[in-house]
């Protein structure tokens, strides 16, 4: 009986795997459906933490629980984005711990990821509402929790980035696709160092007006020196690497250089005046947009990037092999619940954020810094490490 049941839902499945991408979505619960609709909901928590922050204050002002707050309005906002934080955060944990391990179809863990669905929205909408019946006390636990949890989240995200641009490498270099993909990488590489040059100049431009600018010309300058570094360790004869994924990292750091100088406080003077944008301002209200937009598909492709996590690498696949890590995938949404909290507040609980702004403010500065520093470096490290350690075999020293 449970042979025939199994093999019924076997073969459901392969019909969605070869029918078009809409038809996952009207025929019944799957596990490739599934993974947009936790990806809307977790915009949705997104959203509502968000109008939570901004015009929200005038609801939270009224719940005596709430009063305890010493920050005043703005502190009671910080406080309902940690509420948020927090019931979004446990819903996915909750959804780890159920679904850690599942590695085929049809079990039972895998029905309950992929339906089931009246009960969980339920379940996260009691979840959500509970936090805000929560001592201010625990709130601000769960705020500096948050900082540890968002940064692992950064990690994560960071080794799934450079994971599939050593892929993509790879792949174009290998023996199958080296001389088909040839031209496609020359042009790829040329395109990521000029937009990284030219991304390098602006940032002169704009964000270093006056020679006083000092901490701008600084962090510019070190992306610069980081650019030539990884392209001089990919280069190296013992390395061998090539042009595309250093081009590839440089787009990064670059791409978080500039998020970094965007993210200093309007006030800072060495923001060029027609860049600060203020509350009503309609680029702000897109950077918003865009920028909430883009945690949530970093969150979702992170969270479906479950092989480059895998110290076995297992070359054989069944058909009833699930398309992605479950457990992983729910613990990137876990942790990127903390991720969205720490942006809207800019890392900071006591932290004042004028409307439509997100990740401002000198905390959120050095943290996308630091994270730039730790990708090159990773980067440079995952390209030494091979020949570090073949020479410490060598010598005997493992």
């Amino acid at each position: 009986m449970e042979e025939g049941v199994a093999s019924s839902t076997m073969d459901r499945y392969t019909k969605l795997m070869k029918g078009s991408w809409c038809s996952q979505f009207y025929r019944g619960s799957n596990p490739w459906m599934a993974r947009y609709v936790y990806a809307l909901v977790f915009l949705l928590a997104t959203l509502l933490a968000w109008a939570i922050r901004d015009y929200g204050q005038s609801i939270l002002t009224e719940m005596a629980r709430l009063k305890e707050c010493e920050g005043g309005k703005e502190c009671l906002g910080t406080e309902g984005v940690l509420r948020v934080s927090l019931g979004c955060f446990i819903f996915y944990f909750v959804m780890f711990l159920s679904t850690a391990g599942t590695s085929k179809l049809c079990q039972a863990r895998e029905l309950w990821h992929s339906g089931w669905w009246s009960a969980k929205i339920a379940l996260m909408i009691f979840l959500i509402v509970l936090p805000f019946f929560l001592p201010s006390a625990v709130i601000r636990t769960y705020g500096q929790i948050a900082h540890f949890g968002a940064g692992v989240f950064l990690l994560i995200q960071l080794i799934s980035i450079i994971s599939f641009i050593t892929w993509l490498n790879n792949c174009c270099h290998s023996d199958k696709y080296a001389n088909r993909c040839r031209i496609h990488v020359m042009l790829l590489t040329t395109i990521a160092y000029v937009i990284c040059i030219l991304g390098i100049i602006i940032m002169y431009i704009w964000y270093t007006p006056e020679a006083s600018c000092l901490l701008n010309i600084f962090l510019i300058t070190c992306t610069l020196v980081l650019l030539q570094l990884m392209t001089s360790v990919s280069l190296h004869p013992k390395v061998n690497a090539g042009l595309l994924t250093p081009g590839f990292m440089g787009l990064y750091v670059v791409f978080l250089c500039w998020c970094a100088i965007r993210s200093e406080p309007p006030e800072e003077n060495c923001l060029r005046k027609s860049e600060v944008a203020t509350g009503g301002d309609w680029l702000t209200i897109i950077s918003f947009v865009v920028a909430v937009l883009a945690i949530v598909i970093a969150t979702f492709s992170t969270g479906i990037d479950s092989k480059c996590f895998q110290f076995k690498k297992d070359e054989r696949e069944s058909e009833d092999d699930v398309p992605y890590g479950f457990g992983f995938f729910h613990f990137v949404f876990a942790t990127g619940s903390m991720y969205f909290a720490m942006l809207l507040i800019s890392w900071n609980t006591h932290h004042t954020m004028k409307k439509w702004t997100i990740d401002v403010g000198w905390t959120s500065t050095w943290v996308r810094i630091i994270n730039e520093w730790l990708a090159a470096w990773l980067y440079i490290w995952m390209l030494v490490a091979p020949i570090v350690w073949k020479s410490a075999q060598a010598n005997g020293l493992v």
